[in-house]
Formats: structure tokens, C-alpha cells, sequence
């Protein structure tokens, strides 16, 4: 007989929730659980559509309060979504598929490595966008350039942040998936 443990959905919400609004807590720029939120999901929830929708939404409520309660002076309007979003949005998108894609024989070198890849591909696509919607780099190579030099210095925050996040929410999920029968389903 082959059983399957699982780890009930509700309690990787819970953890994915509550790692989404650690973004009010004070913290160095960069370091934050939005990629780690998008990784661990597509890694440990069974159903897909829960996989991708559960950290964007998490991550876009996050953004509403964030946004429209501490940046409140920024954005004097309601603030449904902030200029550019989609390019982030988009990019923690394909980092939750690449955690459903890759989740099967889950190891720590792996998890290690799709930790960088996320973090890498985050530098790449959020720059990308920053340049297309920013007034401030030419729209040449030049510019792009220049606009991807300027993300360098935050790039080292972006992957701790990626690291230490992805590794506690993943050890979080794991070790009390196993240790507290409630937060489990066995399946077989």
C-alpha cells in the first residue's frame, strides 16, 4: 500500500498570508517574501489553480494596504494596482509554475536552485519593466544598460530575501505538515 501525505491547503494559506503581510514589518529594500510566497506555492499546494491564484492574491492584498494605508501620502487616491504591477505580478506568476513544474523529487540543492532562478528571473523581467515604463533610461541598449546597472546594488537583498524566505516558509510547511496530524491528509 502506497500512502501520500499532503499538507491541507488551509494551513499553506495560512503561512503564505501571513509571510505576505511580514511586508509591513520593518526591512531592508529588496528583502522580502514575494518570490519565496509564489515558489512555495506552486511547491506544496496540490491543486494548480490554488498554486498560482492564493499568492497573487495574497501578494495584491498585501499591495492594497500597503499601498493605501502606509503609502497612503504617496498614493492620495485608492490604489487598486500600481503602475507597472503586471511586470512583477507576471514574473511571480512563472515562478509559481516553475516550482509546479519542478516540485517532484523535491531536494535542497533543487530548491536552492530554484530559489536563484526565481531571484534572477525577477532582476530581469522587473528591470525590463522599469526601463520600458520609466522616462528616465533612452529607449536604446544603452539605456537598458544603464537601467539594469542601476538594480545591481538591490539585487544582493532580493536574493537573501529569496533565500531566507523560500527556506523557512518550505521548512515551516514541511516540519509541521509532519509533526501535527491536523495540518495533514493522508491519501492512499
Amino acid at each position: 500500500m502506497n500512502t501520500k501525505i499532503q499538507i491541507k491547503p488551509a494551513f499553506i494559506l495560512v503561512v503564505i498570508v501571513l509571510a505576505a503581510f511580514s511586508r509591513i514589518l520593518p526591512h531592508p529594500s529588496n528583502f522580502s517574501p514575494l518570490a519565496a510566497i509564489s515558489l512555495v506555492g506552486g511547491l506544496f499546494f496540490s491543486q494548480k489553480y490554488w498554486a498560482i491564484i492564493v499568492p497573487i492574491l495574497s501578494v495584491w492584498i498585501s499591495d492594497l494596504f500597503i499601498n493605501n494605508v502606509i503609502y497612503s501620502q504617496i498614493y492620495p487616491e485608492f490604489t487598486w494596482f500600481y503602475d507597472g504591477f503586471y511586470w512583477q505580478y507576471g514574473t511571480y506568476i512563472l515562478i509559481g509554475l516553475m516550482g509546479l513544474f519542478f516540485k517532484q523529487n523535491l531536494s535542497f540543492f533543487k530548491l536552492f536552485g530554484m530559489t536563484l532562478s526565481g531571484s534572477l528571473l525577477f532582476f530581469i523581467i522587473s528591470n525590463f519593466g522599469c526601463f520600458m515604463g520609466s522616462e528616465v533610461y533612452t529607449k536604446d541598449l544603452g539605456g537598458l544598460i544603464l537601467c539594469y546597472a542601476a538594480g545591481i546594488p538591490f539585487f544582493s537583498a532580493t536574493v537573501l530575501g529569496d533565500i531566507f524566505y523560500t527556506l523557512s516558509l518550505s521548512l515551516i510547511i514541511v516540519f509541521a505538515g509532519k509533526r501535527i496530524s491536523f495540518l495533514r491528509t493522508v491519501n492512499g
